[in-house]
């Protein structure tokens, strides 16, 4: 079903009416070997760096859009998701007037960023097998909600969200559906960057820092129908992705292997450790994970995850959140790592 989706009816009126900022390489964009560049007030002295980086990213846009086959007007590059995900709160929600969704347990930068933009939060909680209560969430929408955010596979629990529960929302919600797919490259799952064509009120964000191994450079990726990044696009800081982070990028894209390597390397230790997980007698249950994460339920987390602090192993404790009493959040790490790890536990454990 056809969404009657309008973005202009989205789009925060100050947004509508401003015009973005123009930097020198917006009004002038040739990199002809011949120029001399003094429009910028940049340093002359040459040392690879001294000039601004390409504002729009072109180049790494045009490899990353074709490994995700989509077109380079469907994406915009910001500094870490966060700065992607900040943006779209600033576009779309009015600050003491709009409300978003989002459903707990996930990931705490959403109510951090609508604290900052004064947006209010409407929390609906996930079922108890961490999939999201859709009757309640349609339930939720009102004429001020503006967003809905869906983390999958979800950040704490790692479990990959239902894909007709995901499209009923984008289907019933005249607003944006906001798909976190910050680990997508460890689950079987397709990406939902593959129904942009299908809903246009549909934003899917990624990130190089998980599978893509490169967490201290920065870069978080927004796919989008090519109306909504133009708004996103015209609200960005004018160089918010730095010329080390882009040539760092394009390694990583080109030499792609390397990633899908590491990626085949950590499933195959998150089902191993799994198995091993569900030997050891004081953790009660392993959820099911298409991350690079195992969330454990154990006897006591505070003990638990004190007695691994002292033996130089660091988890996550993710006891206070909803739905995850006693849960313990563990990254899957190296082979190596992985077994110091099963060491510790069952040294633990006796």
């Amino acid at each position: 079903m056809k969404n009657q989706f309008n973005l202009s009816h989205l789009v925060r009126e100050n947004v509508k009416a401003m015009k973005a900022y123009s930097s020198a390489r917006d009004e002038f964009t040739s990199s002809h070997d011949n120029l001399t560049f003094l429009d910028a007030n940049e340093s002359p002295f040459d040392n690879n760096f001294n000039r601004y980086p390409d504002p729009y990213q072109l180049e790494l846009k045009e490899e990353l859009a074709s490994l995700k086959s989509v077109s380079a007007t469907q994406l915009m590059l910001g500094n870490g998701s966060d700065e992607v995900l900040d943006l779209i709160f600033r576009a779309f929600c009015e600050p003491h007037q709009n409300q978003v969704i989002t459903m707990p347990p996930t990931y705490g930068m959403y109510q951090v960023l609508a604290n900052l933009n004064a947006v209010e939060v409407v929390n609906v909680n996930l079922t108890e097998g961490f999939q999201i209560n859709t009757s309640a969430v349609l339930d939720e929408i009102t004429s001020a909600t503006k967003l809905i955010f869906i983390s999958s596979p979800n950040n704490p629990s790692g479990n990959v969200m239902q894909i007709n529960s995901i499209k009923l929302l984008l289907e019933q919600f005249k607003g944006l559906v906001v798909i976190d797919e910050a680990y997508i490259d460890f689950s079987s799952t397709s990406s939902f960057i593959s129904e942009l064509q299908i809903y246009d009120n549909l934003i899917v964000t990624q990130t190089f820092s998980k599978a893509l191994g490169h967490a201290a450079i920065r870069l978080g990726v927004c796919f989008a129908h090519p109306s909504i990044i133009n708004v996103l696009e015209k609200i960005k800081p004018p160089y918010n992705v730095n010329q080390l982070t882009q040539k760092k990028a394009l390694e990583v894209i080109k030499n792609y292997d390397t990633v899908n390597f590491q990626v085949k390397i950590t499933t195959s230790e998150r089902q191993l450790l799994a198995k091993q997980f569900n030997e050891v007698s004081f953790i009660k249950q392993v959820f099911p994970s298409d991350a690079n994460f195992l969330l454990c339920r154990v006897d006591d987390a505070n003990k638990r995850y004190q007695q691994l602090i002292d033996l130089g192993v660091i988890v996550r404790n993710r006891t206070q959140e909803v739905g995850c009493e006693n849960c313990l959040r563990i990254s899957v790490g190296t082979p190596e790592q992985n077994k110091k790890l099963m060491l510790i536990l069952n040294q633990l454990d006796q």
